[in-house]
């Protein structure tokens, strides 16, 4: 097992109790594993949000009232109409309860972090996925290059380099391709971005980081290496490289 299959096998199963051997040998790994744990237990904590008891009203009381009418032979038969005395209206009980609903949805989906900018979300992302930049030789598949860059989203061929990291990520709310290239210095991240459009080029800093945001088309492409790393010839290979096609 490499370290392609077992993280797929994890993140079809955060629970996956296989690949013993690799993960014992692969420090990458256990850095992801331990990622996929942090994730599910806030998953778990945002499950197990308390729900505050919910006071419905009384339900209408029923009294009935009596009333007369002649049936076909002409003599009077008592009928008990109901009637319906008056209380807090049902639909308030509704409305709490939409309001109760709303406001879960907020508190278990709504992100607690706020960005100023794309490009500081792109940069702040890299920070939750070290085990990507790892330095290897071992390209990713090309069966796992297509279900992460699927057709609909952009063609993308190997001219870009070596690729050894593909993996769907979320930035600005969309799930879009992250993939990692091995360059002269270092691995080199690169994040396809095809709804996200910029109007220019934007630098991004960071600590012992550089790489740009450039505009592709009707979306954009975020590059980063180290700071030593020469960007210019991976950013020409990866725009020839990408063909949206949405």
């Amino acid at each position: 097992m490499n370290c392609e299959e077992y993280r797929q096998a994890l993140g079809e199963d955060p629970k996956y109790a296989g690949g013993a051997a690799h993960l014992s040998e692969c420090a990458d790994c256990q850095a992801f594993r331990a990622s996929m744990a942090r994730l599910e237990s806030r998953i778990e904590a945002a499950l197990e949000l308390p729900v505050p008891a919910l006071n419905m009203p009384a339900l209408p009381a029923v009294e009935a009232e009596d009333t007369q009418r002649e049936d076909g032979a002409g003599d009077k038969v008592v009928v008990m109409q109901p009637r319906v005395r008056k209380s807090a209206p049902v639909w308030l009980a509704m409305a709490a309860s939409v309001v109760l609903v709303a406001l879960l949805g907020v508190r278990m989906f709504g992100g607690d972090t706020e960005y100023a900018s794309l490009g500081e979300e792109i940069v702040a992302h890299l920070d939750h996925e070290p085990y990507a930049l790892r330095v290897s030789s071992e390209a990713v598949s090309d069966e796992r290059l297509a279900r992460v860059v699927p057709a609909n989203i952009a063609n993308l061929d190997h001219s870009a380099g070596l690729i050894t990291y593909a993996q769907p990520c979320e930035i600005n709310g969309k799930t879009v391709p992250h993939l990692v290239i091995q360059g002269k210095n270092g691995p080199v991240t690169v994040i396809l971005l095809p709804d996200e459009r910029v109007l220019e080029a934007e630098t991004l800093d960071g600590e012992g980081i550089n790489g740009v945001l450039i505009p592709v088309g009707n979306g954009s492409i975020a590059i980063i290496g180290q700071k030593e790393e020469n960007l210019g010839a991976i950013r020409e290979s990866i725009v020839n490289s990408v063909t949206w096609s949405i």
